[in-house]
């Protein structure tokens, strides 16, 4: 039985969500190596692309499944619904990227699912418990990445208190690229599953894939491509705010700031925990400019942020409800 048309087009439009991701979140993987110039912006990006795309190969999709069966329930996912879910969220991502906003397309994803879900069955479509849990690390996951960049910048400071600075900054230019690349590894392997987990809870629902929860492979290199592809085309804007705007960085600050946002990110991944790159990483970068001194941090931008970060998940979700009853006036069957 062959896929109709009109799933191959929502799958498209998935994967337009994936690329987009790809572009607002690249700042995620590279800003803190082009603010301190151990790469260009141009070869930053694709050094990331490279690791977004092979992190399925390490991670796996433990963070699929969870968004394919663990947020809305999946005896009333529909076409219409996933559609409308993912429009909200590209919408709120592109918004987000025009003003420069370092917002989660993870949780604008979330959002516009949880939106649609309720636009289409009501508060019952919705699993309590999958929910509770992303809200969570809502918090938890900017504390964390804050915690152990202000841990490891403090220890590095210490441990190389009497080296002189090209010393430091010999070593740590290059410590960046594995920094960069487990980064990137963590990226590729959260966010680009959450799409993943929309594609198989849209062909679970339209009866192309059956039995236990899995993702076919085709399903997964698709997604994990237009993510690299997203991340490539780049989204300089964000890239400004994230590495420029809220603190300066030298590259051990480079280093410990990534190397804090891949240690959360790949934990959470690995736990099937669906978290946003770019809360971890600004959590991250706040924590090395914070053990210089508190002003070292620019707090009126890092507010602007989280503002970003609390209206995400309630403006996809209005975004994504007001699509789906738009759409049903022209859906049909």
């Amino acid at each position: 039985m062959g896929i109709p048309l009109q799933i191959w087009f929502i799958i498209l439009v998935a994967l337009a969500f994936d690329f987009s991701n790809g572009f607002h979140d690249a700042a995620n993987s590279i800003a803190t190596m082009v603010s301190t110039r151990v790469l260009s912006p141009r070869a930053a990006v694709i050094w990331a692309a490279v690791f977004n795309f092979v992190a399925f190969l390490v991670l796996g999709v433990h963070v699929a499944k969870t968004i394919g069966k663990g947020v809305v329930d999946p005896s009333v996912v529909t076409p219409l619904l996933i559609l409308a879910g993912l429009i909200g969220a590209i919408i709120w991502n592109l918004t987000t990227w025009w003003y420069g906003l370092p917002s989660s397309s993870s949780h604008a994803l979330i959002g516009g699912f949880v939106g649609a879900g309720i636009a289409a069955a009501g508060p019952k479509a919705i699993i309590v418990k999958g929910i509770v849990k992303i809200a969570w690390f809502i918090v938890l996951s900017p504390l964390i990445g804050m915690a152990l960049g202000f841990i490891l910048m403090f220890l590095v400071t210490f441990l190389f208190r009497r080296a002189t600075p090209h010393r430091v900054h010999g070593l740590f230019r290059w410590l960046q690229f594995v920094s960069s690349s487990a980064f990137s590894l963590g990226h590729g392997g959260n966010d680009a599953q959450k799409t993943i987990g929309m594609i198989a809870a849209l062909l679970y629902s339209t009866g192309y894939l059956h039995g236990e929860f899995h993702v076919p492979l085709w399903v997964v290199i698709a997604a994990q491509t237009a993510i690299g592809l997203g991340t490539m085309v780049g989204g300089w804007r964000i890239v400004h705010t994230m590495g420029m705007k809220v603190t300066k960085l030298r590259v051990e600050g480079g280093f410990c700031a990534q190397a804090a946002g891949a240690i959360t990110l790949i934990g959470a991944t690995l736990s099937g925990i669906p978290v946003s790159t770019t809360h971890t990483i600004t959590g991250a970068i706040m924590g090395v400019g914070s053990t210089r001194r508190l002003s070292a941090v620019r707090w009126g931008v890092a507010g602007g942020i989280v503002w970003a970060w609390l209206l995400t998940i309630p403006a996809s979700a209005v975004m994504s409800a007001i699509s789906f009853l738009v759409l049903r006036i022209f859906w049909r069957t």
